[in-house]
């Protein structure tokens, strides 16, 4: 099951997709699918078919050979060094999918990520009844 098509990426990306790419993203389509509904099954059929482009898309490297990677939130060249460095956003990595913090909101599950401290107490609900 999966919530976009092969040729949602393809409208996303501006062009056709080879035959290659088309099985990739029918495969990554379906990984996208499992990993929203891990997070939220039921978030809107369009936001999860929102998020599921997005996560192919960027995965992709959205159609577009700039040398940057998508998701890149910093980076740096050098000239006659021939040095690179890219820091990949949202704790992913470049070809990974993943939900960003957009996504999140999109599936309604944004603030609800979050840690526990172990050595946090718990406390017991107490019913204000007498009797």
């Amino acid at each position: 099951m999966t919530y976009a098509t092969t040729a949602d990426i393809a409208v996303r990306l501006g062009r056709e997709l080879t035959n290659q790419e088309e099985m990739q993203c029918s495969a990554m389509l379906e990984d996208a699918a499992a990993i929203i509904d891990a997070y939220n099954s039921e978030a809107e059929e369009a936001n999860k078919k929102l998020v599921s482009v997005r996560m192919v898309v960027r995965s992709l490297g959205g159609g577009e050979d700039l040398g940057v990677p998508m998701g890149a939130t910093q980076g740096s060249m050098s000239a006659l060094g021939y040095s690179q460095s890219w820091t990949i956003g949202s704790g992913g990595s470049a070809g990974e999918l993943y939900i960003g913090r957009m996504e999140r909101k999109l599936l309604g599950i944004a603030g609800k990520i979050g840690s526990y401290s172990p050595t946090q107490e718990l406390v017991p609900e107490v019913s204000n009844e007498n009797g």
